[in-house]
Parts: structure tokens; sequence; C-alpha cells
């Protein structure tokens, strides 16, 4: 499959760009176990302690550059292959003076503005630091600038990381695009299993620059190979073609930062809290998004074509059905997985990362900030579902207005529930924004077209009626186990699945009892798929 992607001309490989989708859902798995072997790692040598708080506050601005603008789906993507892909008239041979012109217009222009963001951050980063988390301690304040002017140049790779990624894609070169940001991953793993870890965290952040630049690296030969080499060229002005990607970059840049501003609000007020808290909730995050993200990917990356093309021709009544069929089997599954985190959320955090300097004290920290953030599950899919739908209709500016919107209610819940519940009200903010924000756009949309909620929500709601049943019996079988099989690691992973395997049974037991018509429409496509394969 990865050669039958990446050959081929342009034509050619537009009709198999859905079967390039389970590609590259499984390179976005791997990428995130490269994600969990890093933070296991990380987790042993730091814990959650100052030295791990001061480099998740450092990092997230290093983050913007490289995963929020520079990644898969962010705004330089985005522009480059919306741009590019209309005027390279021939995908077989080397790229046209006018094509190379734009790509070295759009280089330069990049490497300025990323590159002075770099500058500040290396030269000032006391002054950025103490914005950022203006109510932390001195020392944490000192520390996270440390952090950040180690990984400034992380801002400067970040520069090239999209336009890269773009250009790739465009070429129908998938493979390499998304396996590359595991290299971030490895950057760290390695510098710390040499290094043997310290005690300031100058490793880790020393880690987190090597492995953009191994992502860096890992894109470019492909690139050149292309016929894309870096000239310097400040056509800025009258450069029609790059006029157009301005157009389209500003927007999607000021919709891809609005949801790093509400990190930098949660970071804001986490910054005063006890040493280990902003430590824990990003932990807590990452286990979230392990399975949501995964899921999300899957499903979305058929899908949100799939609606664009039928919202185009105007087959609404297929954009329904679809709809329902698709976002409900994804909230079927993902509700299984909010239960079984509920239950054995404790379990999964102590066999992942509970050794070396993360301490019991911190996988208790953890898991309690997973259960209020796994509360968003349902929410958190459906609202990143029914935003596929309204850039289907071409409508970008509800999502982002409701997203501006949120950041004020961001700060106030912050503001009411921190004071009282420390980390966990940062957790319990952002459950409640996603749901008021999935439901304010589930209302608007109605505006376009009609889902049929009444039938949708009728499912779902038999649906909470079988992970209550299943939670209750999950729940105590995990407390009767707890007594023989949780002295050991070994026996805990053995609890864990045994826990998984009998609470899952019953799950789609009960919901074949209730008639849950997204667990008759998974055994179709299992059954389709064990077909096709035993015929293959």
């Amino acid at each position: 499959m990865a050669q039958a992607v990446e050959n081929g001309n342009k034509s050619e490989n537009s009709p198999n760009l859905l079967k390039s989708a389970g590609l590259i859902v499984v390179v976005i798995l791997l990428s995130k176990i490269a994600g969990f072997l890093r933070d296991i790692i990380v987790a042993n040598y730091y814990g959650a302690s100052l030295e791990s708080d001061a480099y998740f506050y450092a990092y997230q601005i290093p983050a913007l550059a490289i995963v929020i603008l520079g990644g898969m789906g962010g705004p330089f993507h985005s522009a480059t292959v919306s741009v590019f892909s209309k005027i390279i008239k021939d995908f077989n041979t080397k790229p046209e003076r006018e094509v190379k012109k734009l790509f070295n217009t759009y280089e330069t222009f990049s490497l300025l503005i990323f590159g002075a963001i770099a500058a500040i951050c290396f030269f000032f980063p006391n002054e950025v630091m103490k914005i950022i988390i203006s109510q932390a301690t001195p020392e944490l304040s000192h520390l996270a600038a440390y952090h950040l002017k180690i990984m400034s140049p992380v801002i400067f790779v970040g520069a090239l990381l999209g336009l890269y990624y773009g250009i790739l894609v465009t070429y129908n070169k998938f493979l390499i695009p998304n396996i590359a940001p595991s290299m971030l991953s490895f950057g760290v793993i390695l510098t710390l299993i040499f290094s043997r870890g310290d005690n300031t965290g100058f490793y880790l952040a020393l880690g987190t620059t090597i492995g953009a630049l191994l992502q860096l690296l890992a894109q470019t030969p492909v690139v050149i190979k292309l016929g894309y080499t870096f000239k310097p060229c400040f056509d800025f002005f009258h450069n029609k073609n790059f006029n157009d990607i301005l157009e389209l970059l500003m927007p999607a840049f000021f919709s891809s930062t609005i949801g790093q501003i509400g990190i930098y609000v949660d970071i804001f007020f986490a910054s005063g809290l006890a040493e280990g808290q902003w430590t824990a909730y990003g932990y807590a995050n990452r286990i979230f998004q392990f399975p949501v993200g995964l899921m999300l990917s899957a499903l979305l990356v058929p899908l949100f074509p799939l609606f664009s093309r039928l919202v185009a021709q105007n087959k609404f009544d297929e954009v329904k059905h679809y709809f329902n069929k698709g976002v409900g089997s994804l909230i079927y599954v993902g509700t299984f997985m909010m239960i079984f985190i509920f239950i054995s959320r404790i379990d999964l955090i102590s066999i992942a990362l509970e050794r070396g300097a993360f301490s019991h004290n911190a996988t208790l920290m953890v898991a309690n900030v997973l259960f209020v953030i796994s509360l968003s599950i349902i929410p958190y899919m459906f609202r990143d579902s029914i935003t596929r739908l309204y850039y289907a209709f071409n409508d970008s500016k509800t999502p982002f207005y409701i997203a501006i919107g949120s950041i004020a209610l961001k700060l106030i819940f912050n503001s009411l529930f921190v004071g009282h519940f420390k980390i966990y009200g940062i957790a319990l903010s952002t459950v409640l924004i996603t749901i008021i924000n999935g439901t304010l756009l589930a209302f608007l949309l109605r505006n376009k077209i009609s889902i049929g909620y009444k039938k949708f929500f009728t499912q779902i709601g038999k649906i909470l009626i079988c992970a209550l049943i299943s939670f209750v019996f999950g729940y105590f079988l995990n407390l009767l186990l707890d007594m023989f099989l949780n002295t050991s690691i070994i026996l805990k992973i053995i609890k864990v699945f045994v826990v998984f395997g009998l609470t899952l049974g019953l799950y789609v037991f009960v919901s074949d009892i209730f008639k849950i018509e997204y667990l008759e429409d998974l055994k179709e496509k299992i059954e389709a798929k064990l077909k096709r394969n035993k015929n293959a």
C-alpha cells in the first residue's frame, strides 16, 4: 500500500486517497506509541516535579510552531496544499520556474517570521515566560526560561515543517510526513537514555530540539528529490500565488491558534499551583488523546472529504446518513473507552509511568485529572465531528467565533474553579467548554442541514444506559480482583486485561439487547473485512 501511495501521478492517485487513510491511521498510531514511550521515559527521570513543570510550560511555545502551525491540518500545511495543488501542472516532472519561485518566496517568508520569534525566545526567555506564567515562583519561572532558550531552535524548524509537509502531501507522499513527527519523541528518548537525566531538565529540553531537527531531516531529502531546493526570494508583494497563500494562511492561522490561547489561559492559572500539578494535567491529557485522537483520525480522514463531496452535490440525505452512522459508531466505541478509563485508570497509569522519579502520589494525581477529562470524551468526539460538517459547507467562521467565545468562558470557569479544585478545576473547565461548544455547533447547524438529532440522541441515550450497567459490573469486578492481582506489574496487567475483556463482553451483550444500531454496523464491517481477507 505504501508503495502505491508514494508512486504515480496526482490524477491516478486521487481515487485511492480513501485507501491511503488506513495507512495514515497506522502511521499515526505508531507516532502516538512513540509519544507514549517518550512520556514513560520522561516520567521515569523527572516524575511530576518542578523540572517537568518547567519543561511543559516552556514547551507550549515551540509546540505552537511545530505541532499546531506546522503539523497535520495546520495552516501552513493547508495553505501549501491548497495553492500548490492548483499551480503544479505535472506531478511526474521537476517543478516549473514559477512553482519553485513560489516555494522559495514562501520558505523565505516563513523563515523570517519564525526566525524572529525564535530569536525573541532565545535572547529574552525570562521576559517571555514571565508573561505566560506570571503567577509562578521565581525558581519555576527561571527554570522554564532556561528550557525555552534551549528549545528556541524548534520554533525556527517549525517554519519549514508545515511547508515541507504540505508539499509532500500535494504529491501524495503520505508516508514520510506522517512518520516524521515520531522523530521528535525518539530525539527525547535517545537523549535521556544516553544522558541518564539531570536535575535541571537540560537534557529533556535538548532532546526536544534534537528531535525537531530529526523530524526536519526526515522530510528534507524527499522534498529535494521532488526538485525543491532553497534559494532566498523576497518577492512578497508582486507574487499573486503568494498573495493567495497569505489570504488562506492568516484566517487559518488565527483559527488554529485560538485553541492554543485556551491552553495559555490554563497555564496562567496553573502556574500558581503546587509543584507537579501541571505535569499531571499534561500526562492525563496525552493519555486521553491517545485513544480519542486515534479514533477521530480513523473516522475523519475518510469522512471529511466525503462530507465535502456530498454537500457539493446537494445530497443532504446522504450527509445525514453518513454523519449518524459514522459519528454514532465513533461515540459507541468512545463510550466504552470512557468507562474503561474510569475503572482501570489507576492501574493503567501505574503500569505505564510509576517507576523511578514518578511516585504513587503522582499516579493518583494523574488518575484523578484523567477521570475529569474523560467526562468530555463524548462531547469532544461530537464537537470535532460536527465541525467537519461546517467545513464541508465552507463555513469556518462559525466554529471560529464559538472558539473565541470559549476563551472568555475559560477565563470565567477557571476563575471560579481553580481556587477550590486546583488542577482539577482546569480539567472541569475544559469539560464544560467542550460540552458548550458541541451544543452550540449542533444548534446552529440546523440553519444548514437537519441531522435528525432526535433519533441520534435516542441511540446515544441507550448507549449511556449500556455503559452504566457495564461500568457498575466492571467497577466491582476491579475491586474484587484487586484483592488477588495487585501485588506486581504482571498481575496488574492480567487484571487490566480481565476487566477489559469481561466489561467489553457485557457492554456488547447489553447493547445487543438494547438493539444499538451502531453495534450492528460494526459487526457488518468486521464480517465484511474478514470475508475480504478470506477471499484475498
